[in-house]
């Protein structure tokens, strides 16, 4: 592959990340012609500041990373979130209620997070955090996020055990229809693992070890 650098979101949302961590963060992805950057809301208005006009997209998450917060909460997350200069939102599937089979209160979570983003013309990624699910369970997963017309699914928050795989995602793709497209995050810190997560039909990388990838390509 020629070229990684499209697919990048440019990623830090360590609880211990630093203002000057953020602004290292969107001038890497500036200069080196990163998609985006994901940060944590609070640095939102930051990186807004520190890209400026660039065509660099700004990237934040909510409900993470357990994903367990109120619906209202994650709703009101979203709008400040927008509000602050987010082009994308990643948010946290309520995993518990999930796991409770309680797929109204699911379906509910991910729709009001979706048409706060929707309202405002901005992108949603529901993070269904792989790793906790069975494959049976992330199909099932694919298939609210379709219901509720999404404009992602994302693997992992790169918080659990293990991150993404290629497995679950060659079985996204396969569950979901074109029009929603697959995020892969957590773990990719090498080339190859990259490019095969890019073969089974991930379109966006949420790494940390960006300036690994593009400095280790041919």
């Amino acid at each position: 592959m020629s070229d990684l650098k499209p697919y990048i979101e440019h990623t830090n949302l360590k609880p211990d990340c630093t203002q000057q961590d953020v602004i290292k963060l969107c001038e890497e992805a500036v200069d080196n012609g990163f998609y985006g950057v994901c940060v944590s809301p609070y640095f939102v208005q930051l990186a807004k500041k520190t890209i400026k006009k660039s065509p660099t997209k700004i990237i934040t998450v909510v409900g993470f990373p357990l994903g367990y917060s109120t619906v209202a909460a994650k709703v009101e997350e979203t709008k400040k979130a927008i509000i602050s200069g987010a082009d994308e939102v990643d948010m946290v599937m309520n995993i518990a209620a999930f796991k409770s089979g309680d797929f109204v209160t699911v379906l509910n979570d991910i729709q009001a997070v979706t048409t706060a983003c929707h309202l405002q013309n901005k992108v949603v990624k529901v993070i269904i955090e792989t790793a906790y699910l069975s494959n049976q369970e992330i199909e099932k997963a694919c298939r609210l996020c379709m219901d509720c017309e999404v404009d992602f699914v994302k693997t992992s928050t790169g918080f659990a055990s293990t991150g993404a795989s290629v497995e679950a995602v060659e079985l996204m793709r396969k569950t979901l229809p074109v029009k929603i497209k697959i995020k892969a995050a957590g773990g990719i810190k090498d080339i190859v693992f990259a490019e095969k997560l890019i073969n089974a039909g991930a379109v966006r990388l949420g790494t940390s070890s960006s300036l690994n990838l593009v400095t280790n390509e041919e």
